[in-house]
Formats: C-alpha cells, structure tokens, sequence
C-alpha cells in the first residue's frame, strides 16, 4: 500500500500559477476569463431562453469587460483598457494567441527574463488599442465600412511579443510543419505582412490594426532596450507597488543596527554588481542584433540562461 497526499484541481492550478514564469502566468489568466465567460454564457442559455435574449445579454455582459470605440464611454469604463486584453469569446480565438504566445514568449524569456514579458505585453496591448481607437474614429471609410463597436482579445499584446522577440533573436530559428527551419525575423515578418494585407478586407479590420500597433511597440521596446533605456522599469515599480499593496500578509520587518551596516554594504555591492550584470547583458543583445544568437559563445549563452532564471 502507498501513501500520497491528494490535492485539488484549484491547488495544482494555483501551484502552476505562483511557480510558473510570466508566459504561463499570461497564458492561465486569459484561459481563466475565457472559461468564466462561456460558463456564464452557457447560464445565459439556459436562462434566456429566446436565442435573440441570449445575444443581447452575452453582448451586454462582454461590453462591461471590452474597451469601447468610443473614446468617451472609456472615461465611464476605465477598466477596459486592460480587461479587454484578457477577453476572447471564440474558441479559435483564443487557442491561436495563446499558441502565439507561448511560442514566441518563451523565446523572449529566454533571453530576457521574466520582468520584459508583462509590461510588452500591456504595453502592446494599449498602443494597439489606441491606434484602433484613433483610426477608428478619423477614418471615414472605416466608419461607414467598417464600424466596430468595442474590440476585445490579447492580440496586440502578443504580436508585441512576437515582434519583440523577432527584434532580440533575429535569426533564432524555430522548425515549422512541412516549411523546416525558419529564422524568427522572417516569421514575423510574415504574420505582419498577413496583417497589413488584410486591412482593406474590411474584415476585422480594427483588429488588424491593433495588431499592427503591438507589432510597433514590440520593436521599439527591443531597440530602446538594446540603447539602454528599459521601458519596463516603471511598469515593474508600479505592478510591485500594487501587488504589495494587494498581498494578504506582510511579514514584520526586524531590523538591527550592526545589521543595517552590512546591509548596507551588501546593498552597494549588489547594486554594482546589478550594473555590471545589466551592461553585459546590453552587450550580448547588441550582439544578438548585429550577428544572431548562434555566433554568441559559449559563456555569453550560458550567460544569458542564468539571467533568465534569475529573473
């Protein structure tokens, strides 16, 4: 006879949640709202009754969670300029932004950690929503041809991290069905190219054009990281603020003097050594940019896979 101690579905997924990087993270919140919205859909139906009903209340509901066209009504719903970016309700949706992610984030993690993956996916996410927006509400012909009411779905996000991964690693090569060994930046370059192409289908077009302003932030991220300047530090100052504020329970800080002082010194010999991690790791990025990850050594790339995990 073997003992084992059983756990719960919800433990194993909260386990997966707390342990996971950011991609998994990522990955489980927007399949938790897909989830939460066809069991709420499916009450609906049994609810309703009338198929006209059922339709008029799903779409009221997924208006209160996607962000308006309209610039006004966002001003009355604020929260949509981030719920939007975790809202699918197509299956199909869903399972190929997921698989998007998952593929190209992963990618982006290994080269750059876990603390890039979030803030250029928001941030992607919110400029592809603005471009929408904009275009949306100054362009005659998609006012008369394609009018939208609200957009919902994290593909602007993911094409930001498509592009951003593309930008770091160029020439990684990924082994697609039937095509073989492809380099990352001419993937990405198609399923832009797919986008532009598609604009003047008047199909989805709002979508489109979001995907195509993730696709902006994507690589301007990239390149002002490789010039220094790390767009991702205020978003992390600000996520950490709020989960700080947010946590359940705060341990007691006990502090004592002849402590504080190597505290203190450690502090100075960890921001150095931040520094100097932070440099090297400018260095290798601009290698990758100028002559791909293969011809990196083997110490850069050993490099590279301890910052990662430490992140």
């Amino acid at each position: 006879m073997s003992l084992y101690r059983s756990t719960s579905i919800w433990d194993d997924i909260r386990r997966e949640f707390r342990m996971g990087n950011m991609v998994t993270r990522i990955i489980m919140v927007n399949i938790g709202v897909f989830l939460a919205m066809s069991i709420t859909h499916l009450i609906i139906f049994f609810v309703a009754g009338n198929p006209a009903v059922q339709q008029e209340w799903f779409h009221q509901l997924t208006g209160w969670f996607a962000i308006p066209v309209e610039p006004v009504q966002i001003l009355f719903r604020p929260w949509t300029i981030v719920t939007y970016m975790f809202l699918h309700t197509g299956f199909w949706h869903i399972l190929w932004n997921m698989l998007f992610l998952f593929w190209f984030g992963r990618i982006l993690h290994q080269f750059l950690g876990n603390r890039k993956i979030l803030p250029i996916y928001f941030y992607g996410g919110l400029v592809g929503a603005a471009l929408a927006i904009l275009l949306q509400n100054i362009s005659p012909t998609l006012q008369e041809f394609a009018p939208a009411e609200y957009m919902l779905g994290a593909s602007a996000g993911v094409m930001a991290i498509v592009v951003a991964a593309a930008a770091t690693a160029p020439n990684y090569t990924m082994f697609l069905l039937l095509l073989g060994p492809v380099k990352l930046k001419y993937i990405a370059l198609v399923v832009v190219l797919l986008d532009v192409i598609a604009i003047p289908s008047l199909s989805n077009t709002g979508g489109h054009i979001a995907h195509l302003g993730g696709a902006i932030l994507g690589l301007m991220f990239i390149r002002q990281l490789q010039r220094g300047r790390d767009w991702s530090v205020g978003f992390n100052r600000v996520f950490e603020a709020l989960e700080a504020l947010f946590a359940r329970r705060r341990r007691p800080r006990v502090v004592y003097r002849r402590q504080q002082r190597e505290t203190n010194f450690s502090k100075g010999r960890s921001s150095r050594y931040a520094k100097d991690k932070q440099q090297q790791l400018d260095e290798i990025l601009d290698k990758i940019a100028k002559s791909g990850y293969e011809n990196l050594s083997k110490e850069e790339k050993e490099f590279l896979f301890r910052v990662s995990k430490e992140e």
